[in-house]
């Protein structure tokens, strides 16, 4: 993501923080090597998808709409009603259609994001 935006454009969490109590942190693996991750930050109201990454190896593959797929329903077992996301542009227009796909749709921003930021994009899903 630092090759794509500037270091106030990104918002992913260090790996200390996406072990926080109220975030599951999911893997795509494949025998021994990881595919892709995504985690799921609970703000009970709301969830937020977090940390979505697919290798570049695994791309094409499935991965990320299986990485989706689980979040979802992960966050269904949680009752947790809406799912949120904040996500780069441009750039990352592959991400954006896959979240379309999902059936998330564009929203205003939230919690501690940014109404005016320029790379960011908000997406919701409600579930």
């Amino acid at each position: 993501m630092g090759s794509l935006f500037p270091r106030e454009a990104n918002h992913f969490l260090s790996v200390e923080k996406l072990a926080a109590p109220h975030i599951d942190f999911f893997l795509a693996k494949d025998r021994e090597s990881a595919l892709g991750c995504v985690a799921l930050a609970d703000y009970r109201e709301y969830g937020e998808v977090k940390s979505m990454f697919v290798a570049e190896k695994a791309r094409g593959r499935g991965v990320a709409q299986a990485l989706l797929s689980h979040l979802k329903a992960a966050a269904r077992d949680r009752k947790i009603p809406t799912l949120r996301l904040e996500t780069g542009q441009p750039g990352l227009e592959a991400a954006h259609r896959l979240y379309e796909r999902h059936g998330f749709t564009d929203c205003a921003a939230f919690g501690a994001y940014k109404a005016d930021a320029p790379y960011s994009r908000y997406m919701e899903l409600s579930l």
